[in-house]
C-alpha cells in the first residue's frame, strides 16, 4: 500500500527536520456503530500508509464512548475490513480502555477551575450558546466552587442524577467566535449498557474531550482526520494543553471522500438496512467495504481508487466510474474467462451426432500467457442467450436470426433453420445446422460472418443464479436533491436484476466463494459468499471512465 506525497507528508517532513517529533504514530478511530464504507477506506489509507512510509506505528482504536448504538458485531466487522485492505494495525485499543484516565483528567480540570457541572437542560444550553454573530451567555452555574463541582461530578458518576439532569462543561469562552469553544459539554449522564464495560459507568466522556486524550495517551503524533473536524481543532488543542501533556499530538484535516451516487451517512445506511431496502450491510449495492467485497471488488482496486482520488483539503466529488475502472483494469489482467448464459434458449444442432461430445480449448485469460487453456464441451444441444436471437431482427443485427449465420465463440458457424414456439408464442428451441468445416476457421467459400455469440453445452453445464447490480440511486449527487425530497425517493428500482435459471460452463461448478471471473460478453462476476449457487456481477465490461491524458 503506497501513498503519493501530499500536504500531510510535507508537514511531517518539516516536523521531523525541526525535531518536533522523532517518530510517527497515527491511528484510525472508528465508532463501532455501523460498518465501514468506501469513505472510511480513505481515512484508513491515509493513516496506515503514512505511518508505514515513515517507519512508524498505526493504531486501530474503537471510539466506543457512546454505547447507545455500539455493538461487538461492528467491532468484528471493522477489524475484518482493515485486515482485508491490508492495513493490519500495530495495536488495537478501545476508547473505553481510557474511561478511568478520562475521569481523572476531568477531575484535574475541575480542581484547576477549568470545568464545572452545569444544570442547564439541552434546550437551555442551546439558547445560552448564542449564534454565529452573537456571543453566548454564561451559565448561571458557571461559577460554582471547585468543592461543589467535585462533589456534583462524583455524584454524577455514582448515578445520583437522572439522564440529562446535568453535564460537565469545560470553562473556556462564551464569546468565542468558534461555537465549539463556548463552554462545551465534556461529560454527560447516559444509563446505557456498554458492550465492554457493562453497567460500570453511567457517565461518558463526549468525543471532543475523549478523542484528544486518547490520542495523547497512545503517543499519536499526527491526528489525521476529515475536514469536518477542522473547527474542532482549537478544542482538541485546548484539551491536550490544559490536561498537560509534554508532547501533545496535533490534528490535521483532509477532505473526505465523496463519490457520485453514493450515500455514506451511517444513519442513512442503517435506515436502508433496517427498512430492508437492501439485503443487509453487505448487500453488494451498498458502499460498505463488506458490500463491495461481496460484490467482487478487491482490496487493491479500492486502494487504487482512493489513491487516484488524491489527498487534499479541497472539496471534490469523485466519479464512481473511476472505482469501476480500477477494478476492471485489475480483473482484466487476472480474472479467468468463463462462459455464462444468463437468459437461456435451447439450440439443437440438427447435423451434429447424438451422444457425441467434442472439446474446444479456450484461453483462460488472453492477457496472461501463463494462464493456459481449458476444455469446453460441445454437444448436439446447447444454450445461447435469448437476446442473441431475433425472429424479426432490427437493422444491423449481426446475431442469430431465421436463415442467418453466426459463429459460436471458439467453435463452429451455425445457421438458423427452424424455430419452435410454445403455446404462448415464445421461442423455446432453435433448430440449427452446423458447418463442420468451420471449426475455428473461416468458411472456405469466403462468406462473411459478422456475428459471434457465446454458448454452453446443455449436457455439460451447471445451473446458477446471476445477480446483475446497478447503482443504488438514480442521481449522482444526493446533496443537490430538490428541496422537500428525501434520499429514498431516488432509489433505483433497476438496481438489481436476478436471473434464476442461468446456465454456466461446467468448470464453474468448482468455483470458490469470493472467486472472480470474467463471464465473456457479460462482465466480471464473483461467486457469492453467502448464497451457494449465486454469482454477483461486480462490474460490466464497458468502461465509461476516461482517464486524463498525461
Amino acid at each position: 500500500m503506497e501513498i503519493a506525497s501530499n500536504f500531510i507528508h510535507e508537514i511531517i517532513d518539516k516536523d521531523l527536520a525541526e525535531g518536533k517529533v522523532d517518530h510517527i504514530q497515527t491511528r484510525f478511530p472508528p465508532e463501532p456503530n455501523g460498518y465501514l464504507h468506501i469513505g472510511s477506506a480513505k481515512a484508513i489509507y491515509i493513516n496506515y500508509a503514512t505511518a508505514k512510509k515513515y517507519g512508524g506505528k498505526f493504531n486501530l482504536r474503537y471510539d466506543d464512548t457512546n454505547p447507545a448504538r455500539e455493538d461487538d458485531e461492528y467491532v468484528r466487522s471493522i477489524e475484518e475490513d482493515l485486515r482485508w485492505l491490508g492495513a493490519n494495525p500495530d495495536n488495537i485499543f478501545y476508547g473505553s480502555d481510557y474511561f478511568e484516565k478520562c475521569y481523572e483528567f476531568a477531575v484535574k480540570l475541575i480542581r484547576e477551575g477549568k470545568a464545572y457541572v452545569c444544570d442547564l437542560s439541552a434546550e437551555e444550553m442551546r439558547e445560552y450558546r448564542g449564534t454565529l454573530t452573537e456571543p453566548g451567555k454564561e451559565s448561571p452555574y458557571r461559577n460554582r466552587s471547585v468543592e461543589e463541582n467535585l462533589d456534583l461530578f462524583e455524584r454524577m458518576k455514582n448515578g445520583e442524577f437522572a439522564d440529562g439532569a446535568c453535564t460537565l462543561r469545560a470553562k473556556i469562552d462564551m464569546a468565542s467566535p468558534n461555537m465549539n469553544m463556548r463552554d462545551p459539554a465534556i461529560y454527560r449522564i447516559s444509563r446505557q449498557t456498554h458492550h465492554r464495560q457493562g453497567n460500570k459507568w453511567c457517565i461518558y466522556p463526549l468525543y471532543d474531550f475523549a478523542h484528544p486524550l486518547q490520542d495523547a495517551l497512545e503517543g499519536i503524533t499526527h491526528s489525521l482526520c476529515s475536514l469536518e473536524f477542522e473547527n474542532h481543532r482549537p478544542l482538541y488543542d485546548w484539551v491536550v494543553d490544559n490536561v498537560g501533556f509534554e508532547m501533545p499530538p496535533h490534528q490535521y484535516e483532509f477532505a473526505r471522500l465523496n463519490v457520485t451516487g453514493v450515500v455514506m451517512s451511517k444513519r442513512y445506511l442503517r435506515e436502508l438496512v433496517e427498512t430492508k431496502k437492501v439485503d443487509g450491510w453487505d448487500d453488494p449495492r451498498m458502499p460498505t467495504l463488506c458490500g463491495l467485497r461481496r460484490r467482487g471488488y478487491t482490496a487493491s482496486s479500492v486502494l487504487d481508487f482512493v489513491g487516484r482520488a488524491g489527498v487534499s483539503k479541497a472539496y471534490s466529488v469523485v466519479d464512481y466510474a473511476l472505482l469501476e475502472h480500477c477494478l476492471r483494469e485489475e480483473l482484466n489482467q487476472t480474472a479467468l474467462r468463463r462462459i455464462a448464459v444468463c437468459d437461456p434458449v435451447k439450440v439443437t444442432i440438427s447435423n451434429f451426432p447424438e451422444g457425441k461430445t467434442e472439446y474446444f480449448d479456450l484461453p483462460n485469460n488472453p492477457n496472461d500467457e501463463n494462464a493456459g487453456t481449458r476444455s469446453v464441451a460441445f454437444t448436439k444441444n446447447l444454450y445461447i442467450e435469448k437476446s442473441d436471437f431475433a425472429e424479426v431482427p432490427p437493422p444491423k443485427f449481426f446475431r442469430l436470426k431465421p436463415g442467418g449465420e453466426v459463429r459460436l465463440m471458439g467453435a463452429y458457424i451455425i445457421r438458423c433453420d427452424e424455430i419452435v414456439k410454445d403455446e404462448n408464442g415464445e421461442v423455446v428451441e432453435i433448430i440449427c445446422s452446423c458447418d463442420l468445416e468451420t471449426k475455428n476457421l473461416n468458411p472456405v467459400d469466403g462468406r462473411k460472418i459478422k456475428g459471434t455469440i457465446h454458448w454452453v453445452s446443455a449436457e455439460n453445464c451447471i445451473d446458477a443464479q446471476l445477480n446483475l447490480y446497478d447503482r443504488l440511486f438514480t442521481v449522482d449527487n444526493l446533496i443537490d436533491i430538490p428541496e422537500g425530497s428525501y434520499y429514498l425517493d431516488f432509489l433505483n428500482p433497476e438496481s438489481l436484476k436476478v436471473y434464476e435459471n442461468a446456465k454456466l460452463e461446467k468448470a464453474l461448478g468448482d468455483a470458490k466463494a469470493g472467486e472472480k471471473f470474467q463471464f465473456v460478453r457479460m462482465g466480471y462476476f464473483c461467486k457469492d459468499t453467502k448464497n451457494e449457487g449465486s454469482f454477483n456481477r461486480a462490474v460490466t465490461l464497458k468502461d465509461s471512465f476516461k482517464p486524463q491524458q498525461k
